[in-house]
């Protein structure tokens, strides 16, 4: 199917059993790959970034993360079908993965010696699904992707883990860049940028309620919990984008 254009990005127009069932075909087939979950914050990124613009392009599975995204390809008359958090992925894709004995590993989450909760994630995900094989739960210290022994010591656990799908919290666009050096190293792998999902699976941080997530207002809700780091970036960067989404899309729509 065509992508959508949207803020200077293409977003795949499939549903989240859809993108599902296109990761599991390609991983029965053999096929690697990896996927970029973009929201509001991450178009007002690539905006600025052609780099990131690439990243995203040459991603072989593309899905809108964000509500207003959803909204504003409705406006325009290209409508994408749903909203796809990579927050929901990390659970389905894990059911998928369970029921064909898929392996899967992941990488992120807050670094804290203490509550460990890369391990606490893995740890749920498998007493939850019967049959996943986790083989790998890695939460590096900042920096290791600047530190050569650092990326050559996750290098030799990727590797030896041989996973199907890794799930990488790690922030956009520190993630993005990491999945593109991995697949260097383990093509035959799915690669999911999932944010802070890790964080939300083992409990450290609490996502929004569900009707939150259905009305588009998640934002508000992290906004609310992580004011410190969240409220400029929102106020300064993500509304407006939003509205400039939206101000586009009534453009091209007339």
């Amino acid at each position: 199917m065509k992508r959508v254009a949207l803020g200077g990005i293409a977003i795949d127009p499939v549903t989240e059993a859809e993108a599902v069932a296109r990761v599991i075909d390609a991983i029965e087939a053999g096929r690697g790959g990896q996927i970029v979950t973009p929201n509001v914050d991450i178009v007002a990124a690539a905006r600025r970034s052609r780099e990131l613009r690439a990243i995203i392009a040459a991603s072989d599975l593309v899905v809108a993360d964000g509500a207003p995204l959803v909204w504003a390809s409705r406006v325009a008359g290209t409508p994408l079908p749903a909203r796809v958090a990579g927050s929901d992925l990390v659970w389905s894709l894990s059911e998928a993965a369970a029921t064909r004995g898929l392996r899967i590993a992941l990488l992120g989450g807050t670094p804290d010696g203490a509550a460990r909760p890369t391990e606490r994630a893995a740890d749920l995900l498998e007493a939850r699904y019967p049959g996943l094989k986790v083989v790998g739960a890695w939460c590096p210290p900042m920096g290791f992707d600047r530190d050569d022994s650092q990326w050559r010591a996750l290098v030799e656990r990727v590797v030896a883990a041989d996973p199907d799908l890794v799930y990488v919290g790690l922030g956009f666009p520190k993630q993005e860049h990491v999945m593109v050096r991995l697949r260097a190293v383990a093509p035959g792998a799915w690669f999911l940028g999932c944010g802070a999902s890790i964080d939300f699976i083992a409990g450290y941080r609490r996502r929004a309620p569900k009707w939150m997530q259905r009305t588009g207002t998640e934002w508000l809700f992290r906004m609310l919990s992580e004011p410190r780091r969240l409220v400029r970036r929102y106020l300064k960067d993500d509304v407006p984008e939003a509205l400039r989404l939206l101000a586009e899309a009534y453009r091209r729509r007339r």
